[in-house]
């Protein structure tokens, strides 16, 4: 079935989660290597040519025509997933917008115990990706970040939103970030960026 090249893309909450009636919801594990948990399928007799994705919480929501077939809805599936991935990768949040993220995050994972007078982006952190000062409720996030996906960027603010609460990294410290379910691949994925900036050039490693 041809789907219409106009292809919707949303990330987020939105509206498009309750657009048109569904026939079938289906969750399955995304392809490796995705940020999010999971992802639902959702189809839509109200649909006929468009398909849509967006993020809700830790799953990514796809919405397809009612009439997709199997081996259509993987295809469709991973395109979206492809395309959420880079449009996330490429959104950079100002220092406003990064309060604010800061603020929910803390209400969502501590209660909201947790309140920095401030939280901005660096340009002088070269060899940390974040830092706190506790007695200032300051935190500083290195622009190394800006561009990389959203779930590393939100790891990193409540690396620095735990510290308001422990300061050293100790067992109390870690079981706070265990509320969060994507710390280990987001200390995964900041892992390999450090490993690849020590890797030679492609044309070296060639010879």
């Amino acid at each position: 079935m041809p789907v219409d090249p106009s292809t919707r893309l949303t990330s987020g909450e939105t509206s498009a989660r309750g657009a048109g009636s569904t026939q079938r919801n289906a969750t399955r594990h995304p392809p490796r290597g995705t940020a999010a948990s999971a992802v639902e399928v959702r189809r839509s007799a109200r649909r006929s040519r468009t398909v849509s994705a967006y993020r809700e919480g830790d799953r990514t929501i796809v919405l397809i025509p009612a009439r997709m077939s199997e081996a259509e809805e993987r295809r469709w599936v991973g395109v979206m997933l492809d395309k959420l991935a880079a449009q996330e990768s490429k959104r950079v949040l100002g220092d406003e917008e990064l309060a604010e993220r800061a603020e929910r995050l803390s209400a969502q994972y501590f209660e909201g115990r947790a309140k920095p007078a401030s939280v901005r982006w660096v340009t002088n952190q070269n060899t940390r990706w974040g830092s706190c000062t506790p007695a200032e409720g300051s935190i500083r996030l290195s622009h190394r970040l800006q561009g990389m996906p959203e779930y590393v960027v939100d790891y990193v603010l409540l690396h620095e939103l735990a510290h308001l609460l422990v300061p050293g990294h100790g067992p109390r410290f870690w079981r706070l970030l265990e509320a969060y379910p994507r710390t280990e691949r987001a200390r995964g994925y900041l892992e390999g960026v450090v490993a690849a900036g020590r890797l030679p050039h492609a044309a070296a490693a060639e010879d």
